[in-house]
């Protein structure tokens, strides 16, 4: 089973330095520096990690991401809307075959130049995610 690492370029460590992806063999891995040791972290583990904290933001809000996508979509009709909320709730498979096709380069770029950026910790421990345009729970509305 093939995996293709999903956030190389948009992961950094706990003082905003950037992680870098490596392969051991045919096994990709996030490095991370440790006062000058090269940790060597799994990339699914961390990939992982990052995709329950996004499934953990669209459980409960299904109805309203399907109704904001449809609009976007410009097919704001009852199927469309149907189609979607169905997908998202097959987020474990939709997730799994992600894992198996990675995201485009251009679109990890474009992910990057939005803001969107992990940080994890010297273990591979995601810390925070940051999205574009979604506001923290400490952050004032």
């Amino acid at each position: 089973m093939t995996y293709k690492p999903l956030f190389a370029g948009l992961i950094v460590d706990e003082y905003d330095n950037p992680v870098e992806l490596t392969y051991v063999g045919s096994e990709p891995f996030y490095v991370v520096t440790d006062a000058g040791f090269r940790r060597h972290i799994p990339t699914d583990q961390v990939d992982r990690q990052v995709l329950e904290k996004m499934k953990e933001m669209v459980e409960g809000n299904e109805s309203l991401i399907a109704d904001q996508t449809a609009k976007m979509l410009g097919k704001d009709d009852l199927f469309t809307h149907a189609i979607i909320q169905n997908q998202l709730k097959k987020l474990d498979e939709q997730f799994e075959n992600l894992m198996q096709t990675g995201i485009p380069e251009e679109g990890r770029a474009y992910m990057g130049m939005m803001g969107f950026r992990i940080h994890i910790d010297i273990h591979g421990l995601v810390l925070k995610v940051e999205q574009p345009g979604i506001a923290s729970p400490d952050e004032d509305l």
